[in-house]
């Protein structure tokens, strides 16, 4: 889905918040322009800023995963050298405002040691191990080098940490997507062309899981990683023989791995969304299901699982307290009502000879189409709900009368509700002249894509107001919150609770809104 343009303005908010006012405008120059050379952010920015400041400023950025260098190779024959550029990364700037939740999923999983460790490659972007150990002795609860070797050990393992990128990834030039192209049928089936500038990038930029995720440490604090070739896979792309993940002292350089705490949340609202829809025990066995097809998922945005058996989902189901409490014959009505579907509700496990699979887009999809009636219902009214959703049901086109009679309204009124929803983006109106008839008949659809877009820019943009009023209440009591909360007396103890709770409401306001942008944005 494209950025919107207070997705833009949102995410400019965010690098000011975090980086300032000089590092918002290169950031926004990359967000509305696309990718652009050094010396071009320099001429293109809006501020005066020189190309020395500029290159800071996008090593800045680089190092807390928000922008990726790259360049193109130029055209066969051409004397002419590849010319970096950089792209804005818009999803790793918005992941910034989840830094909570993604350290949530990991103290949960792993415990507070390896939430700990998160912390400090979130907070800091990309460090070493001796870097992490470092910052271990200057915090006062410290860990010590045992554990923090441990605990990145344990991160690396479970796919929360990665490796670096390469710092500069070169992309074939434009000439040669033609060429592969022409393949044969059965490798054509096989290779998938990136569908943007943007995943290209990042294919070429990512390296294989072998070098990705390594999982041998040598002892030592200066702790390096053995990359064997034989462990490469031929299917990925080349690596350079330089060790571009490594610092100076050969150490390897890790960051947060946004994709994998993507995934466990995706899935964490799989499970919330089938146990809404269905019932606790279907939830277990969903939760089961996703943990055996994990592994197997090539990109968190992936629309079904791989096939899974009978056997496999019982063997991982049987690991919790609630798993061992269902019997196989429960599980098995479980997957047959996940796998039934009706006029209201999709199928959301596809069963197929014996196995079976997760149909996350179907999951979604309900999610998305119950968030989007939510917001009509809050907005227009029950009648506009019933409109929304019944020709979200029907998929076409309908005209006014018939939306009456099954929204069970008014026909006087029906034209109003829906001219208000046409009026701000929600409903697509298509005019239908008759012969003989002075008054056109007026056709109605939902289109899902259109609204989705719509509804994701009003997200941003109320995430955008609500974090500015979290900024403004904080800057007006600047000075109280400096004052120590035990002597703090009478009127100003009142302001500063009252402070407090306004505080809670606006960050908890916030948060659960970005539930609603990722579930339209992210997964």
């Amino acid at each position: 889905m494209t950025t919107t343009e207070f997705g833009i303005v949102y995410a400019v908010h965010i690098i000011t918040s975090h980086f300032g006012s000089v590092a918002s405008k290169v950031c926004e120059c990359l967000l509305r322009r696309g990718p652009l050379s050094s010396r071009e952010i320099s001429r293109l920015a809006e501020s005066d800023i020189n190309h020395t400041k500029v290159k800071d400023i996008l090593y800045l950025l680089i190092q807390h995963n928000c922008v990726q260098a790259f360049s193109i190779e130029p055209p066969d024959g051409s004397e002419s050298k590849a010319t970096v550029q950089y792209i804005a990364l818009f999803s790793n700037i918005l992941h910034r405002a989840r830094y909570n939740k993604f350290s949530k999923v990991v103290n949960e999983e792993l415990g507070s040691q390896c939430s700990g460790v998160l912390d400090g490659l979130l907070s800091n972007g990309r460090l070493t191990l001796e870097q992490l150990i470092d910052r271990d002795r200057d915090s006062k609860k410290q860990m010590g080098s045992e554990a923090i070797r441990d605990s990145l050990q344990k991160l690396v393992a479970a796919r929360f940490v990665e490796r670096v990128p390469s710092p500069e990834p070169v992309l074939g030039n434009k000439d040669e997507g033609p060429a592969q192209k022409k393949r044969g049928a059965k490798a054509s089936k096989i290779f998938k062309e990136p569908e943007s500038l943007d995943e290209r990038i990042l294919e070429a930029a990512t390296p294989v899981d072998a070098i990705r995720f390594p999982f041998i440490f040598e002892q030592g604090s200066s702790s390096t990683v053995a990359d064997d070739d034989s462990n490469i896979s031929e299917g990925k792309r080349k690596q350079p023989e330089v060790d571009y993940t490594s610092g100076p002292s050969n150490e390897v350089i890790w960051r947060p791995n946004f994709e994998e705490l993507i995934r466990r949340l995706r899935h964490k609202a799989c499970v919330e969304m089938v146990k809404e829809r269905r019932d606790e025990g279907c939830a277990n066995v969903m939760k089961a299901m996703l943990e055996v097809g994990r592994s197997q998922e090539k990109k968190a945005k992936t629309d079904k699982s791989v096939q899974m058996s009978m056997g496999s989902i019982y063997e991982e189901l049987i690991k919790t307290d609630a798993g061992r409490e269902m019997t196989q014959e429960r599980v098995e009505a479980c997957l047959e009502q996940l796998s039934a579907t009706s006029s209201y509700l999709p199928a959301f496990v596809i069963e197929s000879d014996g196995s079976y699979i997760v149909d996350f887009k179907s999951i979604i999809s309900v999610a998305q189409k119950d968030e989007m009636e939510s917001v009509v219902m809050r907005r227009y009214g029950k009648e506009a709900f019933r409109m929304f959703r019944y020709l979200s049901q029907e998929d076409r086109f309908v005209e006014t009368d018939k939306i009456a009679d099954a929204a069970l309204t008014e026909k006087k009124d029906t034209p109003q509700i829906l001219l208000k929803m046409w009026k701000d983006g929600y409903l697509h109106m298509q005019k239908l002249a008759v012969t003989g008839v002075y008054m056109p008949f007026l056709l109605w659809k939902v289109n899902k894509l259109v609204v989705s877009r719509q509804m994701l820019d009003e997200m941003y943009h109320a995430s955008l107001n609500l974090s500015l009023r979290l900024t403004h209440e904080t800057d007006s009591e600047k000075e109280l919150l400096l004052l120590p909360m035990e002597k703090l007396e009478g009127a100003l103890k009142e302001r500063r609770n009252k402070y407090r709770a306004k505080s809670v409401l606006l960050t908890s306001a916030r948060f659960k809104l970005d539930d609603a942008i990722m579930l339209f944005h992210d997964f």
